[in-house]
């Protein structure tokens, strides 16, 4: 059926899973600033239409409907039902998206390094904006974010299970609350939480590392 067929549904979107971005064609179809922008309002706002999410990333309804149209034909939004044209509220199919940094096919690893980017400046920049900005938040807001930088020597697979025992630690907890407003206690804020583990220097040609892949060679997983 075609994107812009009339198709209401009945029920909340099953946002209890990820969403995995297997093809370098799918990557492309979300690295786009317009498309992860309209991904975040979403997320954070819930069902909306075209004109509802162009206000809040500062786009034009014709531009966030037709971007919109473009993400459903992929699968990553869908008609949340009621309305008609533009006044058609669109939601989320999933709570977040995980796709591999390395692949054996050249083009879909290069597409994933340019979502990864884009993810990233993103984020950085949210970063900046705290930086810039917490002066103006309550003294208990500022004391309780923070940042905190390590160095600890692992091999990959231990650094591979580190980073599951983190999500598994993080997300249980919190999850369905992004998901239920009615879960979140009345003081409770979006906070973005962002965990980079990564090696600062190559480890010895040919060594071949216990339960992970052999030196020099790039380890999957790269989740948002």
């Amino acid at each position: 059926m075609s994107v812009d067929d009339e198709r209401p549904t009945a029920g909340p979107a099953p946002l209890d899973t990820v969403r995995e971005l297997p093809d370098s064609r799918t990557l492309r179809a979300l690295t786009h600033p317009v498309r992860i922008a309209l991904i975040e309002a979403l997320l954070l706002g819930g069902a909306m239409t075209a004109t509802e999410v162009g206000e809040r990333i500062g786009e034009s309804p014709t531009t966030c409907s037709f971007h919109l149209r473009q993400l459903a034909k992929y699968g990553f939004v869908e008609e949340a039902g009621g309305g008609k044209g533009r006044s058609r509220p669109w939601r989320l199919t999933s709570v977040g998206m995980q796709f591999a940094t390395a692949h054996d096919d050249p083009e879909t690893e290069v597409a994933a390094a340019a979502l990864v980017r884009m993810l990233r400046e993103r984020q950085f920049a949210r970063y900046r904006t705290w930086l810039e900005t917490n002066k103006n938040f309550p003294r208990q807001w500022r004391d309780a974010a923070g940042s905190s930088e390590t160095i600890i020597y692992l091999t990959a697979g231990e650094l591979e299970d580190l980073n599951h025992e983190l999500l598994a630690l993080l997300l249980p907890r919190f999850r369905e609350r992004l998901t239920d407003p009615a879960l979140r206690p009345p003081a409770a804020v979006p906070v973005e939480f962002l965990m980079l583990a990564y090696p600062i220097s190559l480890p010895p040609p040919g060594d071949a590392q216990p339960g992970g892949t052999a030196a020099g060679e790039p380890a999957d997983g790269e989740p948002s």
